[in-house]
């Protein structure tokens, strides 16, 4: 589809190779020379890693090509740019120090996330969250809701009688679901106000509250139709995202232990001091 990669478009496209996919041998591979360089197959591979995310999903095969076309161009540009001294002008010095901040930022960051981040991290954290998700449980309830404690005592008296409870909530229940026989659903703690959930998670599987209850909606009749624990994700569904998750806490307290030892001053973006703002490590008055 395209027979080069265009300079300004190095790492944008994605190549659409045509014909049979080049073999892989060691990364020590060279895959092209450049007067008289070396470009290997470890670079190629290094190219691709370095890639947007979502181009690193395409078979690094099907790349190939365009990404050695794309070093070659790299390297007959970087040594014409040489040849010009145009790596002896300041823009360039300045450049290659932001880079290289840049780098070693990465750099230092993946070695403290590496040295704490282990797999036993990971496991822990995920047995952490199963027994948290364990120990929640969602109830099946219905409720009737009325203006008054009177009411409500007679919907219990009734109840009591053998009355059926989806009959007498769409005859007496004021409330949104009367017409569905009073159904909420499943539902787990947090989800209903805490007068409400407090009576509803004390009822045993098909039993219904004999006292009425109140909240600022009026008064309930609740009624626990089933009960069931949270099932925990399989260790293999969440291992990524926990692992993302105590990289980000590791990165984030190494950040903020530097921070933490540094004399940081800040400022607006005309010099002036930035009111209200304190250096590292020290309190505000």
């Amino acid at each position: 589809m395209f027979s080069r990669l265009a300079p300004a478009a190095l790492l944008a496209l994605v190549i659409t190779a045509a014909g049979g996919h080049p073999g892989f041998a060691a990364e020590d591979t060279v895959v092209a020379t450049v007067n008289g360089h070396d470009i290997l197959l470890s670079d190629v591979r290094a190219a691709h890693r370095r890639l947007p995310q979502q181009y690193q999903q395409v078979p690094f095969e099907t790349i190939f090509s365009g990404l050695v076309d794309n070093l070659i161009d790299t390297r007959l540009a970087a040594a014409d740019a040489r040849h010009q001294n145009l790596h002896q002008l300041q823009e360039f010095k300045d450049q290659t120090a932001r880079i290289e901040d840049q780098v070693l930022q990465r750099m230092a960051l993946s070695k403290t996330i590496k040295e704490g981040v282990s797999d036993a991290d990971v496991r822990a954290r995920f047995k952490d969250a199963a027994k948290e998700m364990a120990a929640n449980e969602q109830i099946k309830a219905r409720h009737i809701l009325v203006e008054t404690e009177d009411k409500a005592k007679g919907v219990i008296a009734d109840l009591k009688k053998g009355g059926d409870f989806a009959a007498l909530a769409r005859e007496r229940s004021t409330g949104p679901s009367a017409s569905d026989g009073g159904k909420l659903g499943f539902f787990g703690r947090g989800q209903m106000v805490p007068a409400f959930e407090a009576a509803a998670f004390k009822l045993k599987k098909g039993a219904f509250t004999e006292i009425p209850v109140k909240t600022q909606f009026g008064w309930h009749v609740i009624l626990v139709e089933d009960r069931k624990k949270s099932e925990a994700p399989s260790f293999e569904d969440v291992e990524q995202y926990l692992r993302n998750e105590l990289s980000q806490e590791a990165g984030t307290a190494y950040i903020n232990r530097l921070r933490g030892e540094a004399k940081i001053a800040r400022f607006n973006a005309d010099g002036s001091p930035l009111e209200g703002a304190a250096p590292a490590g020290e309190k505000k008055p």
